[in-house]
């Protein structure tokens, strides 16, 4: 008996694999697994199919098989070898005429397929930051509301309603000419297509080839939220963006604020650092210019002046230091004739009051030559500025050719300069200190220049190369060597 019924189920679910059957529901009993038993009713002749439709099958149908309903399901034949009985395996149950509207929707999809409507190249981007947004749905249904609602939470935006029939024979006509007549507005960013749930009847407008072609021929982006998340319509394979639902449509084409916000802050920081980098692009180019861009005739005026001003005080500090130096051997002839302690006395008094005035005399004419050099460079550097600024300024609108020239004779002239206060500074009488000699100022302040301007216990400063020294007078000598004994005969010494 078992191999009958097992030979007998074989050739059923070979013989009967897959087909479609339709009938009205009759005897529905679910059992405590979740499966479904009913039994298809043929109401043109007396047949009866029995049928069971499992758990898992069940979850995925949308019409859930109920006595008194006509459906149409899909499935095979098995047998139940243990009691003998066939039946019907359903995997799909659909509403009667569903399947009709199966075959219709599959036909219109080859032809749009066909066309290249579902093609991902042809999908456009979404603004960034849509303004007006144009939304295609009946205005009395729920999902205006939802859209409205969310796309006011997320951003200000405008949001204009193009009222349409989402359901009926007239629906897709309507949808159509909605979606034309929100496209006159010329300050549109995107359009919202989108309707509630409802079965696969009410859904059917959206599947239409017209308005499936409607969304494609749109000049603006469309995002199409229709029915469920498990319902996918044409249009919505059609559009550039799908939404699973009308509030995720709403929140596909309308962007949150913070987001904006931290792309904005994205951009500002962006827009910064690409400013910064020019700029200092820009800066590397001048820098580039200034270093080709040559002095101009001022300068090199200016030049011809500091090296002629530069010759006549080499000449002068020349001369000058000839004619002290005669003097000092005129000097140093009168001291050999005669006494030497005297003469030598007499002329280191003589040479250290010219030592102090000459020093004295160089220094201020060191100071007053600096200082007229001082604002001859000012001068100089302020034309050399002026002139680059206004080269700078030819380049930029002329594009005026550049020449090249080299700064090396201003550093020459600086280096003479330098050389020339060298050698000033080495000739200087300052620089006699540092042979070892001093000078020597009394109470008052001014340089010694006879013994007898001081006296016994009178406090003098000495002056040398580094340094002062502060010391207290224990003698005074008288010019022929000897130490005056006291101060009344320094006084008549003096008075003779």
């Amino acid at each position: 008996m078992s191999e009958v019924n097992r030979a007998a189920r074989e050739r059923l679910e070979s013989t009967f694999s897959d087909f479609w059957v339709e009938g009205e529901v009759s005897q529905a009993k679910p059992s405590r697994l979740g499966h479904v038993y009913f039994t298809l009713s043929d109401e043109r002749e007396v047949a009866q199919l029995p049928c069971v439709i499992f758990a898992n099958d069940l979850q995925r149908s949308k019409t859930p098989p109920r006595d008194g309903v006509r459906v149409r399901v899909r499935g095979n034949l098995s047998l139940y070898e243990p009691r003998g009985s066939f039946q019907m395996q359903v995997r799909v149950v659909l509403a009667a005429g569903e399947g009709d509207l199966a075959q219709r929707r599959e036909q219109v999809r080859q032809r749009l397929d066909a066309d290249g409507l579902f093609a991902v190249e042809r999908k456009r981007a979404l603004p960034r930051l849509p303004r007006t947004v144009g939304v295609v749905t009946s205005a009395r249904g729920a999902a205006i509301e939802d859209v409205i609602r969310v796309a006011h939470a997320r951003s200000a935006v405008r949001i204009v309603i193009a009222d349409c029939q989402v359901q009926g024979d007239g629906a897709p006509l309507s949808i159509v000419q909605a979606l034309r007549s929100v496209q006159r507005l010329p300050e549109l960013d995107l359009v919202i297509l989108c309707r509630g749930g409802g079965s696969a009847e009410d859904l059917w407008a959206f599947d239409h080839e017209q308005v499936c072609r409607a969304v494609a021929a749109c000049r603006v982006p469309v995002v199409c939220g229709v029915g469920h998340e498990s319902d996918v319509s044409l249009a919505e394979l059609v559009a550039d963006v799908r939404a699973s639902t009308p509030s995720n449509a709403a929140e596909r084409a309308v962007p949150e604020r913070d987001v904006l916000e931290a792309l904005l802050r994205g951009l500002e920081r962006r827009l910064v650092a690409a400013q910064s980098a020019q700029l200092g692009r820009a800066r590397l180019r001048l820098e580039r210019a200034l270093r080709k861009l040559g002095p101009s005739a001022r300068v090199r005026d200016a030049r011809v002046d500091v090296e002629r001003l530069a010759r006549r005080l080499e000449e002068a500090q020349r001369v000058r230091l000839r004619r002290e130096r005669q003097r000092l051997a005129e000097l140093e002839r009168r001291a050999r004739a005669h006494d030497p302690r005297v003469s030598l006395q007499r002329d280191r008094r003589r040479l250290s009051a010219l030592e102090e005035r000459l020093a004295i005399a160089a220094r201020d004419r060191t100071n007053d030559e600096r200082a007229r050099l001082g604002k001859l460079e000012e001068r100089l550097r302020a034309a050399m500025h002026a002139k680059v600024a206004e080269e700078h300024a030819r380049l930029g609108t002329a594009r005026a050719r550049l020449f090249v020239a080299t700064d090396a004779p201003l550093a020459r002239s600086r280096g003479r300069l330098v050389a020339l206060a060298g050698r000033l500074d080495a000739l200087s009488p300052l620089r006699v200190l540092e042979r070892g000699y001093a000078i020597a100022f009394g109470p008052d302040g001014r340089a010694l220049r006879h013994a007898r301007q001081v006296r016994v216990g009178d406090p003098i400063r000495a002056r040398l190369h580094d340094g002062e020294l502060v010391a207290r007078v224990e003698s005074v000598g008288a010019p022929n060597g000897s130490v005056d004994g006291s101060a009344d005969e320094r006084e008549n010494e003096g008075a003779s």
